[in-house]
């Protein structure tokens, strides 16, 4: 029981140490995020204009490989896969950035003190602002296929909003494992290959008829976010078990991601 308190109280403790170091920092956090938008299109003819037209294209292939050449889908086939593939997209792009981000920041580190849980958090919201840019295609391809919005669209902030906190999560994680082991960074990129395999992009899960071994689907937390944010955007009422799966997966990797990265950061300066 008294272990049980001291956890709670200690977790207390690193919380209300992040939320003032947040409000002290948060200028610098703003101004990071700025950085690394304006860094991610520096030498791109196209700049910012290339996060419209990436999933735009990205979708048209997977549209005409899986839609035309197999058969799949129907009409509103290609909104189906652009709404699994930005989400995938940015979860890929934010958590491979935040695992590099402690490591590609090692000179600022060692030289003046700042909270180092700003540079995983402004690589995450970076890539979350350039997500939300691309969503614009999305409005554009609900127009086109004739997907007429609902109520139940403005249901699509609960899943957008785990999606940010489990790549936040997920991201302190990586970050802090990064640093001592330098050969996550392969590994993760083979872990986002099946992750992406398993999070039904441009097929039904339905079509693979696997009875009862639907659970093995329902272990990976981005899948569950993607179909109750394609619910949102079909006019589907949430799927109230992927909802609370999909929220403890991403709650629980956000507090062992706080707890992780504040335990072991200040051994950060001996290893980077």
């Amino acid at each position: 029981m008294n272990r049980a308190c001291e956890g709670v109280a200690g977790m207390e403790v690193i919380v209300d140490r992040v939320w003032n170091n947040f409000k002290k920092y948060r200028f610098l956090l703003a101004e990071l995020v700025k950085k690394d938008i304006k860094l991610k299109y520096r030498r791109s003819y196209l700049g910012i204009l290339w996060t419209l037209l990436e999933p735009l294209l990205t979708t048209a292939v997977l549209t005409f490989v899986f839609g035309n050449l197999l058969g799949k889908g129907g009409r509103t086939y290609p909104v189906y896969i652009l709404t699994g593939r930005l989400l995938y997209t940015f979860f890929s792009n934010s958590t491979k950035a935040a695992m590099k981000s402690i490591r590609k920041n090692s000179g600022m580190i060692k030289k003046v003190y700042v909270p180092k849980y700003i540079y995983p958090l402004s690589t995450i919201l970076s890539n979350y602002v350039i997500f939300l840019i691309s969503m614009i295609i999305l409005f554009f391809a609900t127009i086109v296929f004739d997907i007429e919005p609902t109520w139940h669209l403005f249901q699509s902030v609960i899943p957008l909003s785990l999606l940010l906190v489990l790549s936040l999560g997920v991201g302190l994680i990586l970050s802090t494992m990064a640093v001592f082991f330098r050969d996550l960074e392969y590994l993760w990129t083979v872990l986002l290959m099946l992750i992406m395999y398993t999070c039904a992009i441009f097929y039904h899960v339905s079509d693979l008829k696997l009875g009862n071994r639907i659970w093995l689907f329902k272990l990976n937390p981005l899948y569950l976010v993607i179909v109750n944010f394609r619910n949102s955007m079909f006019g589907n009422p949430l799927d109230m078990e992927a909802l609370v799966l999909s929220a403890i997966y991403s709650f629980a990797a956000l507090i062992f991601g706080v707890v992780l990265f504040y335990k072991e950061q200040d051994k950060f300066i001996m290893n980077i």
